[in-house]
C-alpha cells in the first residue's frame, strides 16, 4: 500500500509499505479521509506534539474509513462497517488509567504519532479504538470526530454555564469548533478574536455575536462599545505566547482562561500572581480527549455541529507534501487527505 512516512524533521515521503494483517482483536480499515492536524505540522517541523514521534512513522491521527477485515476475536464489527478511530489507545494498567485519568497513561499508544496512522491506504487498529458511523455522516465529517473530541474535553474543563459570555481567540479549525461547542453549552454572548476577515465571517455564520480584528481594532474599546462588562471564559486556540497572555488578560474576575492552543515546547508567558490573586482567574489547560469520543460522534450524527464549512481543501495522498511545505495550506482551514 501507499503511505506518507515521516522520516525525520521536514522529511515526509509517500512510499510503498506492507499492509499489516489484523491480529485477534484488531480490524483493518481502508482509510477514506484523514485530516491534517497542527500536531502533524509540529512533528514535521521537528517539535513535539501531544506525544513523541520516532521516525519512521506513518502520521495521521484524524481518520475514518471502511472495515475490510477483522481479527478472529472481533465480534462487534464486520467488513463494510463505516467507522472512525480514536487514536489514543490507553494501556488500562498504569496508575493514571486505574485512577480515572487515562489520558495521562504512561504507556499510551498514539495511532499516527507513536505508531502508524491514517496517512495511508490502510490502517490496522485495535477494535476498542473504533466507533461506528451512520450513513448520515460523510467520511470527511467522521475524520473530524477526533478534533471535536479534544475540544469537548477543553469545553468541559472551561465550565461554561448557560448565559455566560465567552471569548474565543483564534478562528482556525479548533477555534470554530470551540465557538460552536460554547454555544451548545449555553453561552449567550460569543466573541471571536481573529485577524483574518474570512475566518471572522465564518465565525459569524457559526454563532459568533461579535468579531474583533486584533490587528486593526482595540479589543477593550470594542468590548466597551458592545457593552461587554464581564467575560466568564476565554479560550485560546492559537498557540502563541501573545495570545495566551491575552486569554489571561481578558478573563473577567472569577473567570477561566482555557489555554488550548498547542505551543512550541519552549513557549513561556509572563504571569503576575498578584493580578491573578485580585481577579481569582483560573488558568486551565486541556490534554487530548479522555472519554469524549462517543460524544463527538453523536454531535456529528445529530448535525448539531457544522464541520463541512471548516474543510477548505481535499487532496490525494500523493500530494500530501504540499500541505507541509506550502504555507498557503497552513493558513487555510482543515485539510483532508483522501488516500
Amino acid at each position: 500500500m501507499k503511505a506518507a512516512i515521516f522520516y525525520g524533521t521536514k522529511n515526509i515521503r509517500v512510499d510503498e509499505v506492507q499492509v499489516r494483517e489484523p491480529d485477534r482483536d484488531e480490524v483493518r480499515i481502508r482509510v477514506m479521509a484523514c485530516g491534517v492536524c497542527g500536531t502533524d505540522l509540529h512533528i514535521y517541523s521537528g517539535a513535539e506534539g501531544a506525544a513523541k514521534c520516532t521516525p519512521p512513522t506513518i502520521l495521521g491521527h484524524e481518520f475514518s474509513g471502511v472495515i475490510e477485515e477483522v481479527g478472529y476475536g472481533v465480534t462487534d464489527f464486520h467488513p463494510g462497517d463505516r467507522v472512525c478511530i480514536d487514536p489514543n489507545d490507553m494501556c488500562g494498567a498504569c496508575y493514571y488509567c486505574r485512577t480515572g485519568s487515562a489520558h495521562f497513561c504512561e504507556d499510551m499508544i498514539g495511532i499516527g504519532t507513536t505508531t502508524d496512522g491514517g496517512f495511508a491506504e490502510y490502517c490496522t487498529v485495535n477494535q476498542k479504538q473504533v466507533y461506528k458511523m451512520g450513513n448520515e455522516m460523510s467520511f470527511e465529517e467522521g475524520a473530524m470526530a477526533e478534533p471535536i473530541s479534544c475540544c469537548l474535553h477543553g469545553i468541559d474543563l472551561s465550565g461554561i454555564k448557560a448565559g455566560d459570555t465567552v471569548m474565543v481567540i483564534g478562528g482556525g479549525t479548533i477555534g470554530q469548533i470551540m465557538l460552536q461547542l460554547a454555544r451548545i453549552s449555553g453561552a449567550s454572548t460569543l466573541i471571536l478574536v481573529e485577524p483574518v476577515k474570512e475566518k471572522r465571517e465564518l465565525g459569524l455564520k457559526l454563532g459568533a455575536d461579535i468579531t474583533i480584528d486584533p490587528l486593526t481594532e482595540n479589543i477593550p474599546d470594542i468590548l466597551k462599545k458592545q457593552f461587554i462588562q464581564h467575560i466568564n471564559v476565554t479560550i485560546e486556540c492559537v498557540g502563541l505566547s501573545s495570545t495566551m497572555a491575552d486569554a489571561v488578560q481578558y478573563a473577567g474576575k472569577g473567570g477561566t482562561a482555557m489555554l488550548f492552543g498547542l505551543t512550541d515546547p519552549a513557549c513561556q508567558i509572563p504571569l503576575a500572581p498578584f493580578d491573578l490573586f485580585k481577579r481569582e482567574v483560573s488558568i486551565k489547560a486541556s490534554f487530548i480527549n479522555p472519554y469524549t469520543y462517543q460524544r463527538a460522534v453523536s454531535l456529528l450524527s445529530s448535525k448539531k455541529i457544522n464541520v463541512r464549512d471548516l474543510i477548505t481543501d481535499t487532496l490525494p495522498l500523493s500530494d500530501i507534501q504540499r500541505v507541509f511545505t506550502d504555507d498557503t495550506y497552513r493558513r487555510s482551514g482543515k485539510i483532508i487527505i483522501k488516500p
